[in-house]
């Protein structure tokens, strides 16, 4: 399968030359001004756990010698000014590379980035955070320019990927979970080891909260945290809500980010919706009075929202999927269910347990204890930012 894939990658190529030479030609004609030692390329610049990673990797390794391509349009600006606050230069180029009626243009403008990378005097880095259009132009790349891909996932990404793995130097993985499956897919595409052995694994991590604080013990609250998309299952934690507020528990629940795709707001007039919200203070607010953070995703690698909410204190309940379960151990960090397939079960237990953390608040205010300390151990944004820069110097191309 693997070597088939290549052949149909080659076969394309072949078929599109033409719009990269055309691409090429109005590089050399319009040429860069100054030279860059990074091209990182992100699709998305919206809210999501992906985009504030790809933010702190600019903001970790970037400046105004690095240059950020965003490729495909998004739904709105959430990080937009985490981005601008790395100095990086930045090029959304979108609205050439993400219309399926002027496809062509997406074609050419691989002739056009690969020409500007291929012409620095200076060799520079590739950086590709998940992104379609930084691997299309991957074989266009010359091969003395290191390329760095960093996979959040196993998802369609994975499969996208094979055919453009020969070019790729180093790659990076967040979920040692994750790192599992796609052994188990190389194996099944029979992909060569010598492409496994790129393979390396650096795990997320955010800006810790400042002093600590003390929950409200007068009041219990359950708090949802990400995007209403269908792995994410947001309707498993309306479904609890609804069941808590039908036997009268006095429990309240906060959702923090846009589900409106998948909850109908006006059946659930108990639940406070936030939205999507960009101020830190806010957030910080909503954090802080958390008592637990509720997540009943089918599939994740190691969300960021958990590890934000272990930094304030939240109790962890969570399917056990993904890295989740190398962090989370049942009455130490939080609580897993028991099966991650079966929706009435999760919202059962999901009861079942809230109900019992509200009436043991010691147990509560233990596990946050641990939580905070977890947090300050393993998720510091200067073990981040550290292996990050190491990463960048180790494959730094000799000019």
């Amino acid at each position: 399968m693997y070597h088939l894939l290549l052949i149909k990658r080659f076969v394309e190529d072949i078929l599109i030359f033409p719009f990269i030479l055309i691409g090429r030609i109005k590089a050399l004609a319009s040429p860069l001004k100054k030279e860059y030692r990074v091209f990182f390329f992100f699709p998305f610049y919206h809210t999501g756990g992906a985009e504030k990673v790809h933010a702190q990797i600019a903001a970790a390794v970037g400046g105004s010698d690095c240059l950020i391509y965003f490729t495909k349009r998004s739904v709105d600006d959430r990080f937009l000014k985490d981005f601008i606050k790395t100095g990086c230069e930045i090029r959304d180029i979108s609205k050439f590379t993400d219309n399926k009626w002027l496809y062509f243009l997406n074609l050419f403008y691989r002739g056009v980035v690969s020409g500007y990378i291929n012409s620095q005097r200076q060799k520079p880095i590739v950086f590709n955070g998940q992104c379609n259009f930084g691997y299309k132009i991957s074989p266009w790349i010359k091969k003395s320019i290191s390329q760095i891909e960093l996979i959040h996932s196993l998802n369609t990404f994975s499969y996208i990927r094979i055919p453009f793995l020969p070019f790729i130097t180093k790659t990076i993985m967040i979920s040692q979970k994750r790192i599992e499956d796609h052994k188990e897919l190389y194996a099944r595409y029979k992909i060569p080891t010598n492409l496994l052995e790129k393979i390396i694994h650096i795990s997320n991590a955010i800006e810790l909260p400042g002093n600590p604080f003390a929950k409200d013990n007068k009041a219990f609250t359950v708090l949802y945290v990400g995007r209403g998309t269908e792995e994410k299952r947001v309707e498993l934690v309306a479904g609890t809500s609804k069941q808590l507020y039908d036997k009268k528990e006095n429990v309240d629940f906060e959702i923090m980010g846009d589900v409106s795709e998948s909850i109908n707001k006006s059946t659930y007039p108990f639940i406070k919706f936030h939205g999507n919200i960009n101020d830190q203070q806010r957030i910080h607010d909503i954090y802080s009075k958390a008592h637990i953070l509720m997540l009943t995703s089918s599939t994740e690698g190691f969300p960021m929202v958990i590890m934000e909410a272990m930094a304030y204190g939240c109790v962890i309940l969570s399917t056990a999927v993904g890295d989740i379960p190398y962090h989370i151990r049942n009455n130490e960090n939080g609580f897993l269910f028991s099966n991650t397939n079966n929706e009435v079960s999760i919202i059962n237990e999901a009861t079942e347990k809230i109900t019992w953390l509200k009436n043991n608040r010691d147990q509560v205010n233990k596990i946050a204890a641990n939580n905070i300390e977890y947090a300050k151990n393993n998720f510091d944004i200067e073990r981040f930012n550290k292996d990050y820069r190491e990463l960048l110097l180790s494959v730094k191309p000799k000019s």
